[in-house]
C-alpha cells in the first residue's frame, strides 16, 4: 500500500469514527505501528488532523475529507453518475457546477462528449457548452477544452475542497442564467433536502439552484438519507437526482414522491 493509499485510509477512518488509535489504525491496515506514527505526524503537519497521545482526533467541529483524497471514494459510482448526467446536458446548454468529486467527473464526463460530438465545419470553434463554476479544480481541468466555454466566479478560496465562496461569487452568479445546475451534495434527508457540510458552499450551491432553470442533483447511495450542517434547498427545487443503483427504494419512492426524478446507474 502506497502512502497516498495509506493517507486516504487514515482520513476515511477518521472522518467514520472522529478519532483514530496508533495500534488499531496499524492493524487494520496492516502496516507497522511506526509507520502509522509517521503518516500521522505528516497529516497534522499538514493540519489535516490533531495529534494525540496513542493516535489522533478530527481536526475542528466538522470534520471534512479535502478534495484530493477524497476521489478515489465510490470512484465507479462517480464516474457511471458522471456519464449519466452528461447525457441529460444538452448541445449549447449553460451548465452550473459547484465543487466535489462527482461535479469533477461530471466535468470530466462533459468534455469527452463535447471534443466527440459532431458539428458542422463551420461552428468548430465555438464552444458547444458554456459552463459556470466556483471550483478552481474544474476551471482548471476545462480551461484547455476550446468545446467548452469556461465562466469562472470570483470569490475566496476554500482550500479543503477548491470552491470559491463570499460575496464576489455571489456577484457574478447574480449577473448569469443558467439552463441547468448540476449540484454536488453531502446530504440528501427526505425532510430538511441538500446539504452541506459548509454554511459559505450551501449558500453558493443554493444561488447555483435559484439561477437554474432545472437542478440535477449528483450523489453516491452514502449520501442519501444523511444530514450534514448546513441546507441548501429543499428537495421541491430538485427535478433530477442522480445517484448509483445501491440507492434504497424506500427512499427513491420518497423522493418520486416529492417529484423528483431518479435515475440510480
Amino acid at each position: 500500500m502506497s502512502k497516498h493509499e495509506r493517507w486516504s485510509r487514515l482520513l476515511e477512518l477518521l472522518a467514520a469514527e472522529g478519532k483514530l488509535e496508533v495500534e488499531e489504525a496499524a492493524t487494520t491496515l496492516e502496516v507497522s505501528p511506526a509507520t502509522i506514527r509517521r503518516d500521522l505526524d505528516e497529516l497534522a503537519e499538514q493540519q489535516m488532523l490533531v495529534r494525540t497521545r496513542g493516535g489522533a482526533v478530527a481536526h475542528g467541529v466538522s470534520y471534512e475529507l479535502p478534495l484530493r483524497y477524497k476521489s478515489s471514494r465510490h470512484a465507479s459510482e462517480k464516474q457511471r453518475i458522471a456519464a449519466a448526467v452528461a447525457e441529460l446536458i444538452g448541445e449549447g446548454d449553460v451548465v452550473g457546477l459547484n465543487g466535489g468529486t462527482t461535479t469533477t467527473e461530471v466535468a470530466r464526463a462533459l468534455a469527452l462528449r463535447a471534443a466527440g460530438g459532431r458539428r458542422e465545419l463551420s461552428d468548430v470553434t465555438a464552444p458547444s457548452l458554456t459552463v459556470v463554476t466556483n471550483a478552481l479544480n474544474i476551471a482548471g481541468e476545462l480551461a484547455v477544452r476550446p468545446q467548452i466555454k469556461i465562466v469562472v466566479t470570483g470569490g475566496v478560496a476554500r482550500p479543503q475542497t477548491y470552491e470559491l465562496v463570499g460575496p464576489l461569487t455571489v456577484g457574478v452568479l447574480n449577473e448569469v442564467v443558467l439552463d441547468v445546475a448540476v449540484l454536488g451534495v453531502d446530504g440528501v434527508d427526505p425532510q430538511l433536502g441538500l446539504m452541506t457540510h459548509q454554511e459559505d458552499e450551501a449558500s453558493i450551491s443554493r444561488l447555483f439552484a435559484e439561477r437554474a432553470r432545472r437542478v440535477v442533483v449528483v450523489t453516491d447511495s452514502s449520501k442519501m438519507g444523511r444530514r450534514a450542517f448546513a441546507r441548501i434547498c429543499g428537495l421541491d427545487r430538485v427535478d433530477v437526482l442522480v445517484t448509483d443503483s445501491a440507492l434504497p427504494s424506500e427512499m427513491a419512492a420518497r423522493l418520486s414522491e416529492a417529484g423528483i426524478k431518479v435515475h440510480a446507474v
